[in-house]
């Protein structure tokens, strides 16, 4: 199995619109032009994706990452952080960000797993009353 990681381009839009559920068409195509989508392949098909954009306009956060169900607990995912990571270190950040339902502890624990530290939750009133887990990663 050879898995490739690159930015995503407007070839992959059907792909993402497919696959990235929690968007809208006019998100998917305003990140793949600001290069915010990562796609990973699997023998040269596309079988996973990760969509980041920027904290505060300067911190690195991961807004989603999704991986097929039939090739996830073979490094899939954690290819896309670590092609992330050296992207955002590129850039010289210092940090990296993200996120996890507190309900859900293998999401939490595969961040942890790839570097991520717990740093604090929140809840979102009405809209969201589980506790959503703030991680993040420092990059040496």
């Amino acid at each position: 199995m050879e898995i490739s990681i690159r930015k995503a381009r407007e070839t992959d839009i059907d792909y993402l619109l497919n696959m990235d559920k929690h968007v809208e068409e006019a998100w998917i195509r305003r990140c793949v032009a600001l290069d915010e989508y990562l796609l990973a392949e699997v023998d040269g098909q596309p079988r996973a994706f990760m969509r980041y954009s920027f904290f505060w306009g300067d911190i690195p956060y991961m807004d989603i990452i999704w991986v097929e169900e039939n090739f996830r607990r073979k490094g899939v995912g954690s290819a896309l952080i670590h092609f992330w990571t050296n992207e955002m270190k590129a850039l010289n950040k210092k940090i990296l960000m993200t996120s996890a339902m507190s309900n859900e502890p293998p999401p939490l624990a595969w961040h942890k797993r790839n570097g991520f530290v717990e740093s604090g939750r929140l809840t979102f009133g009405s809209l969201q009353e589980i506790p959503e887990v703030f991680l993040v990663k420092e990059l040496d």
